[in-house]
């Protein structure tokens, strides 16, 4: 297989959900149901339910959940109090809804399991032949564990996820800092490192992070988003990489 990077890239950067595995519509479901509440109680105000194809991708694909959730509210004028990480499942305060769709989408996991992007994983074997390191970049906290139940662990020289952002003190997407994170404890620098990323905070970290390479990954069709964020190249799967695809030079 053809990788289609630019000469110099020597790590690539995976994030997780919809790049290595295909569990939006987990996330989605859980996310409408997490928010079912709260926005039931606000239809008097005109709100309603998340909608998969806007208010997912806008405010709460690839960022940290507690940022997803204030930045979906506050896209309806909704305010909450933060509250704390103990807060019970409910949709009293920030935390207690990311604690309630963290309970329904590891209970949908453990149920349905994830589903692995068989190009990623070709894609990722690919580059290891050719000597690249590789590291896996999730800002939820269960990315390792899905890797090991996916029986993928192995190919990835590193994990970064929200358990290691939390005891590094590292922003979330669209931070560039876990990206960041992950090319240092390979031994690269941010220009020796390709970036794969689903979600638009992500194209952002890549970005701003001034990567060598940014791939963004479109597999439902939001391809004019991706670039509007700064992606290099979109591609629907990774084995279009070995193709000739449309490809935007950075500025």
């Amino acid at each position: 297989m053809t990788l289609g990077l630019p000469a110099g890239i020597r790590a690539c950067l995976f994030d997780l959900d919809g790049v290595i595995t295909e569990a939006t519509s987990l996330h989605v479901a859980a996310w409408r149901e997490a928010f079912d509440t709260l926005l039931h109680q606000c239809e008097d105000d005109g709100f309603g339910p998340l909608v998969t194809d806007t208010d997912y991708g806008d405010f709460i694909d690839g960022r940290p959940s507690a940022d997803g959730v204030r930045c979906f509210l506050s896209s309806r004028g909704i305010e909450l109090p933060d509250g704390s990480p103990d807060d019970p499942p409910g949709p009293d305060t920030v935390h207690g809804l990311v604690r309630r769709r963290n309970g329904l989408y590891e209970a949908w996991t453990r149920w349905q399991g994830a589903e692995v992007c068989r190009d990623t994983i070709a894609y990722v074997i690919a580059a290891r032949d050719r000597r690249l390191l590789t590291a896996a970049v999730e800002s939820s906290a269960n990315c390792r564990e899905i890797l090991q139940a996916a029986q993928v662990e192995t190919l990835f020289d590193a994990w970064i996820d929200g358990v290691v952002a939390a005891s590094r003190n590292l922003r979330g997407k669209p931070y560039p800092d876990m990206f960041l994170t992950a090319a240092r404890d390979l031994g690269q620098n941010p220009a020796q490192c390709a970036v794969f990323e689903d979600a638009q905070a992500g194209i952002d970290a890549g970005r701003s992070g001034h990567f060598g390479w940014v791939v963004g990954v479109a597999r439902t069709g939001r391809a004019d988003a991706l670039y509007a964020h700064g992606a290099d190249v979109v591609v629907k799967e990774l084995r279009d990489l070995a193709g000739t695809p449309e490809r935007r030079q950075r500025p």
